[in-house]
């Protein structure tokens, strides 16, 4: 999955980058396309990639965990 990721950004930009210095008919699609492929289809991989395997709860504000926040740094205030 990584090297799959690190080709479709390499694909992607590379059209960017082409589209912008090739002077053809075709640079415009060149550009949308490599535009389309980073935000419809590397985002949400990447995005799949680096969150699998953890835990949501971990990363949210909830009573719970602002709670530990405050005993670690000695804070005693209550909500």
């Amino acid at each position: 999955m990584k090297y799959f990721l690190y080709l479709l950004f390499i694909a992607c930009t590379s059209s960017i980058i082409a589209g912008y210095f090739l002077e053809v008919d075709y640079s415009e699609k060149l550009i949308g396309f490599g535009v389309l492929g980073l935000f419809l289809l590397f985002f949400p991989l990447f995005t799949y990639h680096t969150w699998k395997n953890k835990n949501l709860q971990d990363y949210m504000l909830t009573k719970e965990n602002l709670d530990k926040m405050r005993e670690r740094e000695g804070d005693n205030r209550k909500l």
